[in-house]
């Protein structure tokens, strides 16, 4: 029998802050204000990784905006 890696579809917000290095409070305000998409499953939050990105991607546009 062979078995299958499971790779983890979802973050929890502790994982995202330590990803972005921002810490957990900081985090769970870019979540609520709706600045890095989430889903509500029970009572925990979730965050796909492709939001992480896109939050990341639109900080770094913003920031390249302001240079030129």
């Amino acid at each position: 029998m062979t078995t299958v890696p499971i790779t983890r579809k979802w973050h929890t917000t502790a994982e995202v802050a330590e990803m972005l290095g921002f810490g957990l409070s900081k985090t769970k305000a870019l979540i609520l204000s709706g600045e890095i998409r989430s889903v509500k499953i029970g009572r925990n939050r979730r965050i796909l990784p492709a939001w992480v990105d896109e939050y990341v991607a639109r900080c770094t546009s913003e920031a390249e905006e302001w240079a030129a």
